[in-house]
């Protein structure tokens, strides 16, 4: 009996330590939103959350001021501090049983960045990019990007990452929309900028609405109900399992692997008969006409030259973005492997006696499933680390082909926008309780096929939004979609130009502000690589609706029209100091015209004055209706106000479109 009597005791007191141990390791913490460098909203009540022990005190001592609260019986805790007014940079502890100290924090404007891959474009990749980068050095613009990730209920932290300082380090693979509207509202209103970038290419309205905002949607609402019940791996998994057939090839056909080793990666191979190709580019754009539409494996190799002494520096390798998936050796050593993210920058350790004296061979494995491929970046992010000592990488590399692809990548592959909400849940959901001055959002590509549905579903994502964060109508900018594919010989009906029509038609909600990039589109990309002009316009909405301008901030719009015999009069609203028609011989473009018959034929167009322009053409006698840019690209379309900004899409119509009936 004594022994068992010492055994419960012995078996108390180990629990005890056991729990003193917890209590000791239970540390106050933070969400990953909260880091140094950070920006906190102007203006509003400071709101820091976290968790701690059960019942623990929480202090935060924040510009002069002591404030405490305590968590509660789940750990959770929370406090709003006072506003303050632009400032810094300051520094804020948040003591529990430990201490954590945030440094280097800005009070100003912070504006959340979303939507698909236009937004998601990296300023890496937009017009003047090299230039651009060098000049990016902006200590009071902050910058926070959020991991791409799904989920099926919402999250209350983001995945990972840290707020950064705008420095040409950090800015090249963010947001270039959200950089140069940053950059632009910096500039004009003197005070910090804080860009939470948080984008997804290649994703609907849907997947970026919670599961509320689809209340009363008759398609949708009881599809989002029952999102959370979702096995989010067995979908991926069950979903990928095509697509991971079809990525083995990749391994199998190529030509540098046999029996799974990767023989084109030693020492020992040969390179000589390889082709030479200068990078960083895609390979699409090498002059190699064989690369062009190549899509698989294409392996580089460069030789660097080392003396003894820079062979023993710590170092590391910066190879920016490649697209899609690396595999990357030093002297036949493996030092890095990342799988199908085009948009990361690749920046890889090396082990310590991989260098030598000498000749050095980097060597990269590229496997690419769609569009371009390879390393894509800017001259200045291809670079060996030797200590303080930067070797550029840019230049000739030599190349050759393992294997390239037979057929086309699985469609059936499971992704975002296989089921609504799933963005909202893993990418805005964790930041509603962070106070923000607004949110810019450049999308709508993916719905151009449902432009009619796309009327109701964006006003239920910017509703939804500004129910979620419970800060007011907050300021709501988004860019209408740019032109894009071939021009039409003729006029005829257009999804894009639905969509346009879908986005314009949010306006109707307050605080809402739309940026045209219908005149700075590409035919052949829908990408198009000026995002400078995109981020300058979002701005001008900004100064208006957001901080009371007085200024044009957007092109003419569509007002009111007048029929007189064959002749429709236009009037416009927005045209600053009178209409501009941006063509040496004074010819209007763009317009087109049409009968009772519905028929629409190129107009002759006409200034009668400073708003107004008449409309007409031999090929319609009594004239009901006129569209203008209404096309997937109106490359033509040359009306501008006197601040230089384009006219609106607009249709005098209410005919049913092409896509009234897609769901």
């Amino acid at each position: 009996m004594k022994i068992l009597k010492y055994k419960r005791i012995g078996l108390i007191a180990v629990l005890f330590i056991m729990f003193t141990i917890c209590q000791v390791e239970a540390n106050v913490s933070l969400p990953n939103l909260f880091s140094n460098n950070m920006m906190f909203q102007r203006n509003q009540p400071i709101h820091l959350w976290g968790e701690a022990d059960r019942k623990e005190r929480i202090q935060i001592d924040f510009l002069g001021q002591t404030y405490n609260t305590r968590a509660g019986n789940s750990g959770m805790w929370s406090i709003e501090i006072p506003s303050t007014k632009a400032g810094g940079p300051f520094e804020m502890t948040i003591k529990g049983k430990n201490i954590i100290t945030l440094s280097n924090i800005l009070i100003g404007d912070i504006w959340v960045c979303s939507g698909q891959s236009n937004m998601d474009w990296p300023l890496r990749k937009a017009n003047n990019a090299e230039e651009e980068i060098n000049n990016a050095k902006y200590p009071e613009i902050r910058i926070f990007k959020l991991v791409k990730h799904m989920a099926v209920v919402p999250q209350s932290d983001v995945l990972e990452g840290s707020w950064e300082t705008c420095n040409p380090e950090s800015i090249p693979g963010f947001s270039a929309v959200g950089y140069f509207f940053g950059r632009f509202l910096h500039q004009e209103l003197e005070i910090p900028i804080g860009l939470i970038g948080t984008s997804w290419g290649g994703t609907n309205v849907e997947t970026w609405t919670s599961k509320e905002g689809f209340k009363g949607e008759p398609y949708y609402e009881p599809i989002a109900q029952e999102v959370a019940g979702v096995d989010l791996e067995q979908k991926k998994n069950g979903g990928d399992g095509e697509y991971a057939k079809w990525i083995e090839e990749f391994q199998k056909s190529d030509m540098g692997v046999i029996d799974g080793e990767y023989v084109w990666s030693g020492t020992d191979f040969d390179y000589k008969n390889w082709s030479s190709m200068n990078l960083p580019q895609p390979w699409e754009l090498s002059e190699d006409e064989d690369m062009r539409e190549i899509d698989g494996v294409v392996w580089f190799m460069k030789e660097v030259e080392l003396t003894n002494k820079q062979a023993q520096y710590r170092a590391s390798v910066s190879l920016g973005p490649i697209d899609d998936s690396d595999i990357t050796w030093i002297n036949g050593i493996k030092i890095g492997e990342t799988k199908n993210r085009y948009s990361h920058d690749r920046k890889y350790a090396v082990p310590e006696d991989c260098l030598k004296e000498g000749k050095n061979q980097i060597v990269i494995r590229v496997e690419d499933y769609s569009g371009n491929g390879g390393l894509y970046g800017v001259g200045n992010q291809l670079f060996l680390q030797l200590g303080s000592e930067k070797i550029s990488l840019s230049g000739e590399w030599k190349y050759n082909t393992g294997m390239v692809v037979k057929t086309k990548r699985p469609a059936n592959r499971f992704d975002p926008n296989s089921l609504p909400t799933l963005l909202y849940n893993a990418m805005i959901a964790p930041l509603i309780q962070f106070p923000i001055k607004g949110a810019i959002w450049y999308q709508g590509e993916s719905n151009a096929s449902r432009a009619y549905q796309y009327r109701d579903h964006f006003k239920r994502l910017i509703t939804d939004w500004r129910v979620k964060w419970d800060i007011g109508d907050f300021p709501f900018l988004f860019v209408q979609l740019a032109n894009f594919m071939d021009p039409d010989a003729k006029p005829v009906e257009s999804a894009w130009a639905e969509l346009r029509e879908a986005q314009d038609m949010a306006l109707s909600l307050p605080n809402t502000g739309m940026a045209s990039a219908i005149d700075i589109g590409e035919a052949d990309d829908i990408h198009p690589r000026n995002k400078q002009d995109v981020g300058y316009r979002l701005g001008l909405e900004a100064l208006r609706i957001t901080y009371s301008m007085n200024l044009i901030s957007a092109g003419p719009r569509y007002d009111t029209m007048e029929i007189r015999e064959n002749e429709i009069h236009i009037n416009f609203s927005n045209t600053g100091e009178g209409l501009v028609v941006k063509d040496k011989y004074q010819y209007l473009k763009g317009f087109t015209i049409a009968g009772n018959d519905k028929k629409f034929y190129w107009a002759r167009a006409e200034l009668v004055d400073e708003s107004t322009v008449k409309v007409y053409s031999n090929s319609v006698q009594n004239p009901v209706a006129v569209r203008y840019a209404w096309a997937n690209n109106p490359d033509q379309a040359n009306l501008y106000n006197s601040a230089n900004l384009p006219g609106n899409p607009f249709r005098t119509d209410d005919w049913e479109g092409i896509t009234a009936k897609n769901r």
